[in-house]
């Protein structure tokens, strides 16, 4: 049986959900940054710029910038509340209505009357975005935190700018301390470009939807048929009784992980296809795919939940 994103009908778009232009704390206008991506082969992205008082709360139109090959998505970076370790949150919110209402954030500083990091992403995901959470090494979010945020669809495992910036570019831990708890969170990868360094075009998702269009994109993002990308592509996996088979463009390396320590590898050179045994996850709730190259980029599956 293959995993519904890739039986779903459609073909796999790539885009990056998370980026920012001039509207807030980006190097470039929004118009630049759509063109840079466009010229990159992406397919859609989403602007995403910083949802504070200081830049007069941008969702920001990128219509504009849509043509038969191109699409985006309105969203920004929603910032409210204090997390255990007294920092603001950052929340990504992609597919938000362009009157979204402001929250209470002059600035980068938590500050009192706010609304809190679950209550403006519980807002976000009503008014139809979906929400993920954002960077959260970087951010040195608590499991708590994290286990708070019930409104999220996802977890950012890669950010490219946190890795480039501050050497803090993971997500996975935390996305599998989530999945221990039971909380049925996906996975993203994105770049958080601000165009000031060399940020852009190292995490993105691919989207397997029916056409480019923002309804389908966005649809398929909460139906969970995508996956996580910094190069390497998942065409297929399929699981027949205690066996999991995967197709990808050519890697060196193929790992099923699941809770605790538990994981498998395959290894070889130029891989496209393998085989493995999944008996060691006979109990396991969940169970995840990554695919490594010879350059060390990896692709990850969404967790595949076993009940």
């Amino acid at each position: 049986m293959s995993l519904s994103m890739f039986s779903a009908p459609g073909r796999f778009y790539r885009g990056n959900l998370h980026t920012h232009s001039d509207q807030s704390d980006g190097s470039l206008s929004a118009q630049e940054v759509c063109r840079r991506y466009k010229a990159e082969g992406y397919d859609f992205i989403s602007l995403t710029d910083h949802f504070v008082g200081l830049y007069n709360y941008p969702v920001v139109d990128t219509s504009d910038c849509r043509d038969q090959d191109f699409t985006t998505l309105f969203g920004a970076e929603l910032h409210s509340g204090t997390m255990e370790n007294g920092e603001l949150w950052h929340i990504v919110a992609v597919g938000l209505p362009l009157d979204f209402a402001p929250s209470h954030s002059p600035h980068f500083a938590p500050v009192p009357d706010q609304e809190t990091g679950p209550e403006i992403a519980a807002r976000a995901r009503a008014a139809g975005a979906f929400v993920a959470i954002a960077h959260p090494q970087w951010l040195g979010m608590s499991v708590v935190d994290a286990a708070s945020l019930e409104a999220a669809h996802a977890i950012e495992v890669y950010n490219h700018s946190c890795a480039v910036d501050a050497d803090r570019p993971d997500g996975m831990h935390m996305a599998e301390m989530m999945l221990a708890q039971g909380r049925r969170l996906n996975f993203i990868a994105t770049d958080d470009a601000h165009f000031a360094v060399p940020d852009a075009f190292g995490g993105w998702v691919m989207v397997k939807a029916q056409e480019n269009s923002p309804d389908a994109l966005l649809q398929a993002l909460k139906d969970g048929h995508f996956y996580a990308s910094q190069g390497p592509e998942l065409h297929n996996i399929e699981i027949e009784g205690n066996k999991l088979h995967v197709r990808s463009s050519a890697v060196e390396r193929v790992i099923v992980a699941g809770p605790g320590s538990a994981a498998v590898g395959h290894y070889g050179e130029d891989l496209t296809e393998a085989t493995m045994d999944i008996r060691r996850f006979k109990d396991a709730a969940w169970i995840r795919v990554a695919v490594i190259d010879k350059a060390g980029k990896r692709a990850w599956s969404n967790p595949i939940w076993r009940s």
